[in-house]
């Protein structure tokens, strides 16, 4: 078999796959589209033959997905900030220091990551109670944090390790201090990697629903994930198109991120990979 005929056959595979994933992304957008007499009409079409943004404008309109897409948007920003902060230096450290449990703490961070969230849920909860945080916005980042800050640490340390520690000696030796050095020769080298972290920590806040469905009860403070499902989604009936609606507008800031930082995100792979 010639090279071209397999190229051609791994092209034709991979473009299979990406429409078996994008299908189901397809369906939602088109469904949202629909009236509701369309939904489970037979036969069945893909494209909607009357084509109507009723349900848009009632979503934004006569709903509370406002709030719930204002309170995600905070969670998820404050989460990633705060991860990001506290990852960056806690990677450094682990990298750059030589202390005693130094490598202890690097596997417990991984072992922390490892444990199911749904152990930790009775204990999360009982601590925003104790702390007064309880059905509040501050408890899920909170919550977020405590799962998203072990995995950042440990993709950043080795973003980190991939930085010439000479780099650094060089900038100290021109009369720059360690936290000079780390701020202007450290960060923006490792700068692909934390983009890539932050990128999947604002990811995970803002598609988390165990944890936010146990902490927040309060409909005012209630994130997308739970508060879309509150809303649209009953015992005795779901407004599909609805539904759909709020899919694709809480699909479209993702999408518009990943645009926007794809080029960072495959560097990031890359730095993540090399050893300096």
């Amino acid at each position: 078999m010639s090279a071209g005929v397999r190229k051609l056959g791994w092209s034709l595979l991979a473009w299979a796959l990406v429409l078996l994933v994008a299908t189901p992304l397809l369906w939602m957008l088109s469904t949202s589209f629909k009236p509701e007499n369309e939904v489970f009409a037979v036969p069945v079409t893909l494209l909607p033959e009357e084509w109507t943004v009723e349900y848009y404008v009632l979503l934004l309109t006569e709903t509370s997905f406002p709030r719930y897409f204002a309170n995600s948007a905070i969670v998820a920003t404050l989460t990633t900030l705060v991860v990001i902060a506290l990852g960056t230096l806690g990677a450094y450290s682990l990298v750059r220091f030589r202390y005693r449990g130094r490598e202890a703490i690097a596997s417990a961070v991984l072992l922390s990551y490892l444990l199911p969230s749904v152990v930790l849920i009775v204990p999360l909860y009982l601590m925003m109670v104790k702390l007064g945080l309880a059905n509040s916005l501050a408890s899920l980042v909170i919550a977020y944090t405590s799962f998203a800050l072990p995995y950042a640490l440990w993709l950043l340390r080795s973003f980190m390790a991939a930085v010439p520690e000479d780099l650094e000696s060089a900038a100290m030796i021109d009369g720059a201090t360690r936290m000079g050095a780390f701020l202007d020769v450290t960060l923006p080298q490792a700068l692909p990697g934390i983009i890539s972290t932050a990128l999947f920590t604002f990811i995970l806040a803002w598609n988390e629903y165990l944890l936010a469905l146990v902490l927040v009860n309060a409909d005012e403070v209630r994130p997308l994930t739970t508060g879309v499902m509150t809303m649209l989604v009953s015992g005795f009936n779901i407004e599909w198109s609805l539904l759909m609606a709020a899919s694709v507008m809480m699909s479209v800031p993702l999408i518009v991120i990943l645009a926007f930082l794809q080029s960072y995100l495959v560097r990031g792979f890359g730095a993540g990979a090399m050893k300096g």
